[in-house]
């Protein structure tokens, strides 16, 4: 049973159908998040194990992960982070029955998306003025 290229079945929507919102956006990057948080996790475990190796191994290791290529890591580890938390507390919302009007919905994707890079531009700034003080 193989699909035929003559079926005049209907088939599911295409994206050159859909035309492009902030919910659909913030759809696609909810998923793309949940993947790259697999790969923030390894980041993360590593530097746990790092730090539970003790203060010798974590001086090794530390110009590696305050280097500008780490502080962007964790940037984006961070971003990552607060917007897949904050888009899963708004499918709980939604999952109550509330905030579903399709404007009230854009908005909330609008405003997650720029809060999860504002949060993560703070903590970045502090990870950044810490190492600096220290």
């Amino acid at each position: 049973m193989g699909s035929n290229w003559n079926d005049k079945r209907p088939m599911s929507p295409h994206l050159q159908v859909w035309r492009w919102h902030p919910t659909m956006l913030s759809s696609i990057l909810h998923r793309a998040s949940g993947i790259a948080l697999f790969f923030a996790l390894i980041k993360l475990s590593i530097f746990i194990a790092v730090l539970a190796a003790g203060p010798d191994v974590f001086m090794k290791y530390s110009s590696l992960f305050y280097s500008p290529l780490g502080v962007i890591g964790f940037f984006i580890a961070v971003g990552i982070l607060v917007y897949h938390l904050m888009n899963g507390i708004r499918h709980m919302i939604w999952d109550s029955g509330r905030l579903l009007a399709p404007p009230v919905a854009n908005m909330m994707s609008i405003a997650i998306i720029a809060a999860a890079a504002v949060i993560a531009v703070i903590l970045t700034f502090i990870l950044v003025s810490s190492v600096g003080g220290a």
